[in-house]
């Protein structure tokens, strides 16, 4: 029996100490290090970050993100941890991305609008996975044309 595809989207406030030169250096070793991990876990997906926030879609099977999950809260650079949600889902959005770093939000199209969806996300009437894996596949697609993909 085939085990079911699963996404997960969380939301977290950033921990990393340092100034913004040693959070980026931070970020692309936590990258690297997830690439190498989802790949030998069935994982695919991407990591965004904004003023301070971090937003992650991953998807695979159920246990894998699981742990994963479990290793993300234990993490003292993640604080605030906020899950937006945890459901089967039919196809991958992020299919061929071990991990996929889109890089800072802020300078990835629209500034305001990543910074208000993202800071967004931890208010609970603003609490929407929607418009958050929306913000990330429109990152994707610009990211796509200017590659000229």
């Amino acid at each position: 029996m085939p085990k079911t595809l699963r996404r997960l989207i969380y939301c977290s406030r950033n921990a990393i100490p340092g100034d913004a030169v040693a959070a980026e250096r931070t970020i692309q070793d936590i990258v690297l290090a997830s690439r190498r991990h989802n790949r030998v876990a069935g994982l695919t997906g991407a990591l965004m970050f904004t003023h301070g926030c971090f937003v992650q879609a991953l998807e695979g099977p159920r246990d894998a993100l699981e742990d994963v999950f479990e290793r993300i809260q234990c993490d003292e650079r993640h604080r605030d941890v906020t899950v937006l949600t945890f459901e089967p889902v039919a196809e991958r959005a992020f299919s061929g991305w071990d991990m996929e770093y889109l890089g800072d939000a802020e300078t990835a199209g629209s500034q305001a609008a990543a910074a208000a969806t993202l800071n967004g996300a931890f208010r609970q009437e603003a609490r929407s996975a929607d418009s958050v894996l929306a913000l990330m596949r429109g990152v994707v697609a610009r990211e796509k044309v200017w590659a000229g993909v």
